[in-house]
């Protein structure tokens, strides 16, 4: 009879099949031994866990930290606007496709978003600085809503940035677009009810703007009672609410409401609380006479370990503190 055949063991990785016939002798075993760690060094240098760490970015997550601090440094927002700047350009010239290359792309559009609106807030010093700033987080917002129609984050930053846009125009741009600005807000509850930052922004729409465009008190009232169900630290809601119950003369809600804004040990949002809700509540105590609002304003300060801040930014969906 005629000897058996020599075994071929199969080695299979992803697509690729290799027989590697066990000859007599070391040498042919030595050089499939090779050939076969060759191939898996290969393999991982291209992983999708090596390339998603590549392709990630730093001032993304340095902004995500520094959100809800930058009272402590503003300046610092314009290094962060400037490389997120340059990181999207640098996006946009790159052919590469993969989806964490797609991701990464998207959390850069969406902080783009959001550190324009807060600049415009606290860096800009003209209406022509507020408005460029603006109109840039309006331009990526749309940007990333190509990209990811149902994302709430990115119809929440379209919203907001084109709101200030209105607001910091003039009164009938405003108006023109509280239309969009409604839109917005009841496609981002539709998509996720638990978008707290969207009852921020839905309560100061609804108690802003006139009521032949929508405006109505009790719907801002219950928009703010939603979102501080969500978040009780939430203070700029509780400012919100605090304007609705004083419309509506009920003093001693509006007392209580504003109290806890000053009471507040841990904000959502430490940097807008310094900027600007103590200091409206403060501002809203005093039209409602209540007693020594200054002394009560020093020791709150003392508590949080900051200075008191400059007033100034207006009511539409300020806070930021949106994770994305």
């Amino acid at each position: 009879m005629r000897p058996s055949p020599p075994t071929l063991p199969v080695v299979v990785i992803g697509s690729k099949v290799m027989h590697c016939l066990l000859a007599r002798g070391r040498p042919v075993l030595a050089l499939a031994r090779r050939r076969l760690l060759i191939l898996l060094i290969g393999l991982l240098l291209v992983s999708p866990t090596t390339t998603a760490r590549s392709e990630s970015s730093p001032l993304v997550a340095e902004f995500q930290e520094f959100s809800t601090r930058f009272h402590e440094d503003p300046a610092r927002l314009d290094q962060i606007l400037e490389g997120l700047d340059q990181a999207l350009k640098t996006n946009s010239n790159n052919s590469n496709t993969s989806t964490n290359s797609t991701k990464s792309y998207m959390e850069k559009l969406l902080a783009m978003a959001q550190v324009c609106f807060i600049w415009g807030d606290i860096r800009a010093t003209t209406d022509n600085q507020k408005l460029e700033a603006y109109e840039r987080g309006q331009e990526v917002a749309r940007r990333s809503l190509e990209l990811e129609p149902n994302n709430p984050a990115a119809h929440f930053w379209f919203a907001v940035n084109t709101g200030r846009w209105g607001q910091t125009n003039g009164v009938l741009s405003s108006l023109f677009l509280a239309t969009t600005v409604k839109r917005e807000i009841e496609i981002i509850l539709n998509l996720d009810p638990q978008f707290t930052l969207a009852y921020s922004l839905a309560g100061n729409f609804y108690y802003e703007v006139p009521s032949f465009l929508g405006g109505d008190v009790h719907k801002a009232e219950a928009m703010f009672r939603k979102g501080l169900e969500q978040d009780p630290t939430f203070t700029e809601l509780r400012v919100g609410l605090a304007k609705t119950l004083i419309s509506q003369r009920r003093i001693d809600e509006a007392r209580q409401e504003l109290q806890a804004v000053l009471d507040e040990k841990e904000p959502r949002n430490l940097a807008y609380w310094t900027l600007k809700d103590s200091k409206e509540a403060l501002e809203l105590l005093h039209s409602v006479d209540m007693e020594e609002p200054e002394a009560r304003l020093d020791a709150i300060t003392v508590g949080h370990h900051v200075q008191q801040p400059e007033p100034g930014l207006r009511h539409l969906g300020h806070q930021t503190g949106v994770p994305i």
